[in-house]
């Protein structure tokens, strides 16, 4: 099947004004992360038939696809067509057209939301510390607490020794009862910078006593410190509020520009056939398998910003968040708000019957074809590492060439 093409230019214009658009790199994960626009989402073609209904849940959705030469658009729009899609659209030449255009190229994966948090730092100077000043405070027991924000699977790979893992979403939730004396500095760390910078400013925007510093770099900052990292803790953060969280958390998604809505309110929402709407709940996945609300998938609420280009590769859709305890929805939508979604927090909707059961969890691709991130795993080249926090740096005065982003932060 061969599509009929849209230029450049068009594909630009339907981003900057926000209308729905899924535009899809249709190459392996590992060629997608050498360059894509902004807003490109990697769907690889012979992933379709996996992965195309759970993250395009609309099938007349305007869908571009593109590769850079490999000759994957044809296959690929066949395959959506034959699921049922009927939008379907070719970017005119390929990622070399729009490279040709002037328009940025972007590496990595996650881009859009990395480039997000270097903006939040640069805007709201968020505070943090080398990993020798955060070494050396640990080693004169200083009264400090490491709180780690990434997934408790890479937590257990290696962390920060004796820090305890409170994934991101979850630290306004678990602060209070992780740092109980405000006398204690909290210290924010993920792999490298994203998660690091947003979990701490969570904190400070939700208003919490404590001082906050996101650990500068991550664990590989830490590992270019030749500090140790330990490896297979199991410390988990507990439920437990700072004073004030709750309606703070609030307060935060409301300054955002998030709404609040009940399940009627939700159901007609999900009524708008015209209009895509993916609905996370963004709790734990121990919390999610126990009891969620039909029609939500998985996604807790720090990995969703994170990969918000992951979960929801249509641009301009809406997003509906659930999360019986308030906070974690409202925090995460907060991020999401600002980086231009429109974005709603569910109220209630657990008195009622509850699905059981697990996420589902599809096929992982062949390892050959998967971009090693530089912040994975415990055999990463110095030089990689390196390279990634300078390539994140730049991030910044790469969204303002760009000039597309329509990011926003409070």
């Amino acid at each position: 099947m061969t599509p009929p093409a849209v230029t450049p230019s068009q594909v630009r214009s339907m981003l900057l004004q926000r209308d729905e658009i899924a535009l899809l790199d249709l190459r392996h994960e590992a060629a997608f992360a050498t360059g894509h626009p902004l807003f490109a989402a990697n769907m690889a073609a012979g992933r379709i038939a996996l992965e195309a209904e759970a993250r395009l849940p609309r099938k007349d959705v305007a869908i571009v696809v593109y590769d850079a030469g490999e000759g994957l658009v044809a296959q690929a729009a066949g395959r959506l067509a034959a699921l049922g899609y009927t939008n379907i659209r070719q970017l005119d030449g390929g990622l070399q057209a729009w490279r040709a255009a002037g328009h940025e190229v972007f590496q990595d994966v996650n881009s859009y939301a990395k480039a997000f948090g270097e903006l939040v730092e640069s805007r709201r100077h968020t505070p943090s510390l080398p990993a020798a000043e955060v070494a050396a405070l640990v080693a004169s027991q200083a009264n400090v607490v490491i709180l780690d924000v990434r997934r408790f699977d890479e937590y257990a790979t290696m962390n920060i020794p004796g820090s305890v893992s409170v994934p991101g979403a979850e630290l306004v939730l678990r602060a209070g009862r992780a740092a109980p004396d405000p006398a204690t500095t909290i210290i924010v760390n993920c792999a490298g910078r994203t998660r690091s910078i947003i979990g701490a400013q969570s904190l400070i925007n939700a208003g919490i006593g404590n001082k906050v510093v996101a650990l500068r770099n991550g664990t590989i900052g830490w590992t270019l410190a030749r500090q140790p990292l330990e490896h297979g803790a199991d410390r988990r953060g507990e439920v437990g509020p700072f004073e004030g969280a709750r309606p703070n958390a609030r307060d935060v998604a409301y300054r955002a520009g998030v709404r609040h809505l009940g399940p009627a309110e939700a159901a007609a929402l999900q009524a708008a056939a015209g209009r895509t709407l993916y609905r996370f709940d963004v709790r734990s996945t121990e919390e999610y398998a126990a009891g969620h609300i039909a029609g939500f998938r998985h996604y807790a609420g720090g990995q969703l910003v994170q990969e918000v280009d992951m979960a929801a590769p249509v641009r301009g859709a809406r997003i509906l968040l659930s999360d019986d305890m308030g906070v974690r929805a409202d925090m995460t939508a907060s991020w999401l708000a600002q980086m231009g979604w429109e974005v709603y927090v569910l109220e209630g909707g657990y008195d009622g019957a509850l699905e059981i059961g697990a996420p589902p969890t599809l096929p992982k691709s062949d390892p050959a074809h998967r971009y090693r991130r530089p912040y994975e795993g415990t055999d990463v080249d110095a030089g990689a590492m390196q390279a990634y926090l300078d390539w994140e740096y730049g991030l910044v005065e790469q969204l303002r060439r760009d000039a597309s982003h329509g990011f926003f932060v409070i």
